[in-house]
Order: structure tokens, then C-alpha cells, then sequence
């Protein structure tokens, strides 16, 4: 097993290429699986969960064909609509399959999903919907089955609450559904936004893109031919290292970005002290000698990303005043906490609040990483801490960032790769 060893206190400069969005380049690989044709897709991150969703397309019969960037995906040749647990049980995102394979075969099994730890998030929106299009689903022995023979309809779907996934798998279900699906409370992602533009240019017309209804006119269960996709570039990667050169007092320019994709962080480190130089795909941050504290609240889209919540609180320890994090979306989603608390942070819980005290200093130690965007944090203060910090547990890392220790290393941080010695 890997883990980071970083000593801080390095300055960073430069310019770093922001990759693919892992949750755009997810359901797009699921999207796939609505064609019979072959699929191109560019721009992919190398990540843990692109090569885990296209392990499984594999498993399904899909021939895959998958070289650095770019993947050539053919469903033509699934013989299997089962998504084993052995797969689904690693990245939740695998749940996406569940709404593809309905609507072209009319029956699929799909493990119930496993993934970060981060709190509860139930597929239970998702079943209700395809239940609503006519599917018949039961849970036996940890598996969903679903079963719709003569297809899916489309129906009027309204969701309690946001839901991402939820969103996405009724839009790939609906896109080969008889008939007409309005969607009612989608969320409204660029990752969503993406997927839709992919199947309307596909031939599927769909309404109120980029907006909280959707209104899909299915095809009848006949395939898609998809046209050569490249995947938007990641916002939480880039709002990640925005957050690296407000830490470390450093201008970094970002490119290959979308700056209206992350306007909530940049709006957020702005009130900070942050200053932007913001191009048509680049961004350039100039920080301030003096953080300002900052209090936020996870929201879903156009609102401050739940993943952007520990990322932001690392550069909150190192602010002059109090600020207050309220995290709204996710239960679990304070875990990196006593890890930043190892490193000399001085941050309080109560509920789902955080009130993170100023710090004169950081100090090196070694902490774990508890999921993907907590490990990240640690990363973020690792850089500021004196000293050297080891960061365990670097696979949650690896599910979503792509070659960060390289990318930091380029800008000038003192960050290896190092591996875990063997145990006796």
C-alpha cells in the first residue's frame, strides 16, 4: 500500500492542467451502454473508478478499449446483465448501470453499492422512479432486481429531495423509454448537464436542460448512436487546487477549466482575500498575506459543493479569525476532523456545524485518509505544516484525483510517493 510523505513549507508556482471530470466522465461511461455502436470518449481522468466502471463493462460483455485519455467502449457484444458485487461493492457510482441496463434489455441485476464512507445515500429514489416507468423491482440476497420485459414508459417523476444519481439513472432510463418522463426537483450539475447534451446529440430530445425539470422523449427501447464525447474538466479538482495556492500563499494558474463551474468556490475564497485573474479555460489565484475567515454551507449546485467542505476547512485553519462550516448533505462528511486535530488544528463539532479556530501553526504527523475529499484536506495542510506529515491510506485519493502528488510536485511542493513498509 502507498502513502504521501510531504514536507512543508514550500512555495508553489506555476501552472497545472486540470483533467477530466470523474463525476461527469461515470454516468457518461454508463450512458454507453444505451448504444450498440461503439463509443469514443476523451478527456478521461486517470482515476481508480474510471478503470473500475469500464472493469465491469467488461465483465458485462463490452469490448473496452481503454489507453491513456481515451476509451473505445462497444456494448454490442453484453451478454450479462448482472453487476457482481465484487465490483459494485468498490464505487457506488456503479449503480449507474442499473438504469441503462434496464431500458435496453428489460431485466438486470446490480449489487447494492459501496464507496466512500461519507453517510447514507440510499437508492431508494432511484427505485421508486423506475417503479414509477413500470419496472418491477425486488431486493433478494444484496442484489436489485429489476425487471421491466416490455420495456419502460415514461411517467412523471417527482424526487423528494436532489439526488445526483438518481437524476442521472432516470435519464439514461428514460432516454430508451415508450413515451414521455418529466423529471421534477433534478439536479442540476454540469456533470447532468453533460449527460443530457451527450443523449439529445444522440438523437433523444430533451427539454430544460440545465434546469431543475427535465422532460425526456423516450425512443422506444431503439439504441443510441452516440457521438465521440470529451469529458468536461473536474471542478473539485480544480476548486482543490485553488485551495493549495490560498493555503500556501502562492499564485497558481489553472488551466484546461471551466471558471463557471466553480464560481461558488471562487465566490467563497474571494471573501477570503483571494484575488482571480479568470480567462476563457484558465484561472490565475493571487492569495493574500492574511486569510480571512469564512462561513459556508454545503448545498446542491449552483450552491457550495459538499465535496469542496474539507478542501475549504484545511484553508480555514490557517485563516485569522473563527469561521463556521455547516455541512447539510452529508452525515459522515466530518471525518477528516481529528486527522486535521493530529496536525494541530483547533476545530470543534457540534452537530453538523464545525467552528474552526485560527492556529499560529501546523505541525508534521502522520494521519489517514478516510475518503476521497478528506484526503485531500490532509494534502492541503501537509503543505503548511512544519515539518514532514505522512498521509496513510492514499487509495481513497487515488479513486478520484489524477496524479496529484505529480501535478503538486510540478508546482514546486516536496511530495512522495512513497510505499507502506511490509509487516512482519
Amino acid at each position: 500500500m502507498d502513502y504521501l510523505q510531504i514536507k512543508g513549507g514550500a512555495k508553489l508556482q506555476g501552472s497545472v492542467s486540470i483533467s477530466g471530470s470523474k463525476n461527469a466522465a461515470l454516468p457518461v461511461i454508463a450512458a454507453t451502454i444505451l448504444s450498440d455502436k461503439e463509443v469514443t470518449l476523451t478527456n478521461l481522468p486517470n482515476v481508480v473508478d474510471i478503470r473500475t466502471l469500464l472493469k465491469l463493462l467488461t465483465m458485462l460483455g463490452a469490448k473496452v478499449t481503454h489507453e491513456g485519455t481515451q476509451a473505445k467502449i462497444d456494448n454490442s457484444s453484453i451478454h450479462s446483465t448482472k453487476a457482481v458485487y465484487e465490483i459494485v461493492s468498490q464505487m457506488r457510482a456503479s449503480i449507474l448501470v442499473l438504469g441503462p441496463l434496464l431500458a435496453r434489455f428489460g431485466e438486470c441485476e446490480v449489487s447494492l453499492p459501496g464507496g466512500c464512507a461519507i453517510g447514507q445515500r440510499p437508492i431508494d429514489l432511484h427505485l421508486k422512479a423506475l417503479e414509477a416507468m413500470g419496472a418491477k423491482i425486488e431486493i433478494i440476497g444484496g442484489y436489485v432486481r429489476a425487471e421491466a420485459p416490455d420495456g419502460l414508459r415514461g411517467a412523471k417523476i417527482i424526487f423528494d429531495k436532489i439526488t445526483v444519481g438518481g437524476t442521472e439513472n432516470i435519464i439514461m432510463a428514460a432516454a430508451l423509454a415508450k413515451g414521455t418522463t418529466t423529471i421534477i426537483n433534478a439536479a442540476k450539475e454540469p456533470e447532468i448537464v453533460q449527460l443530457c447534451k451527450m443523449i439529445r446529440d444522440a438523437g433523444v430530445e430533451i427539454e430544460g436542460i440545465g434546469g431543475s425539470e427535465l422532460i425526456i422523449h423516450g425512443t422506444d427501447r431503439k439504441t443510441l448512436d452516440f457521438q465521440p464525447t470529451k469529458i468536461i474538466p473536474d471542478r473539485i479538482e480544480a476548486g482543490t487546487y485553488l485551495c493549495a495556492g490560498a493555503i500556501t500563499k502562492s499564485a497558481i494558474t489553472l488551466t484546461d477549466v471551466n471558471p463557471e463551474h466553480i464560481r461558488a468556490s471562487i465566490n467563497k475564497l474571494e471573501s477570503m482575500g483571494c484575488t482571480f485573474e479568470i480567462g476563457n479555460e484558465s484561472i490565475t489565484i493571487h492569495p493574500p498575506q492574511t486569510i480571512k475567515p469564512v462561513n459556508l454551507i454545503t448545498t446542491e449546485y449552483p450552491g457550495f459543493p459538499t465535496d469542496m467542505q474539507a478542501q475549504f476547512m484545511a484553508v480555514a485553519v490557517m485563516a485569522n479569525g473563527e469561521s463556521l462550516i455547516e455541512e447539510r448533505l452529508f452525515e459522515n462528511r466530518f471525518m477528516h476532523v481529528g486527522e486535521l486535530n493530529r496536525l494541530g488544528a483547533d476545530i470543534w463539532l457540534k452537530g453538523n456545524i464545525a467552528a474552526v479556530h485560527p492556529v499560529k501553526a501546523l505541525y508534521g504527523a502522520d494521519v489517514m485518509a478516510t475518503d476521497l475529499r478528506a484526503s485531500s484536506a490532509l494534502v492541503l495542510a501537509a503543505l503548511v505544516a512544519e515539518g514532514t506529515t505522512n498521509i496513510h491510506r492514499i487509495y481513497h485519493l487515488d479513486r478520484g484525483y489524477d496524479n496529484l502528488e505529480g501535478k503538486l510536485s510540478a508546482l514546486g511542493a516536496d511530495i512522495l510517493r512513497l510505499k507502506e513498509p511490509a509487516r512482519s
